[in-house]
């Protein structure tokens, strides 16, 4: 796609600090470093996110995160990683090209915060919940 910041990425015509690269994947450190090391793993071939990815693409692209994840922990001597994937606008995505965000953590309390509400669970809500989106799932 030629507006797409990421496909110039890919293409060279925007430059990058690679740290991973095939065929298929590109893995660069994100320009803003939310923490030391932020890595943005990429499929090479354009797709909005992950809700228009085919089985395919899925496969390759998410194969390498475990691999890049270590890597990145081992090499910033990080206690741990958050592994961030935004999909459409309401959910944060602002690049519309499928991507994900490693995160290297250095301690608890550092300066990125993201954590979700704990409450007590109603398990009447979470059946019904389960079975709405059973009913959608194809595989």
């Amino acid at each position: 796609m030629e507006d797409c910041v990421f496909c110039k990425i890919v293409s060279g015509d925007i430059p990058s600090s690679k740290v991973y690269e095939d065929d298929d994947v590109l893995a660069f450190l994100d320009i803003t470093q939310a923490t030391d090391g932020h890595t943005l793993v990429i499929p090479k071939k354009h797709v909005r996110n992950v809700l228009e990815m085919d089985e395919k693409t899925a496969e390759t692209f998410f194969s390498r995160v475990p691999k890049l994840a270590r890597a990145i922990q081992k090499a910033m001597d990080a206690q741990g990683l958050n592994i961030i994937n935004n999909n459409e606008k309401v959910a944060g995505q602002t690049v519309f090209h499928a991507h994900i965000h490693l995160l290297p953590r250095y301690q608890e309390g550092d300066e990125f915060d993201f954590q979700f509400v704990q409450h007590e669970p109603d398990f009447v809500k979470l059946a019904k919940l389960a079975k709405t989106i059973q009913k959608e799932v194809v595989v």
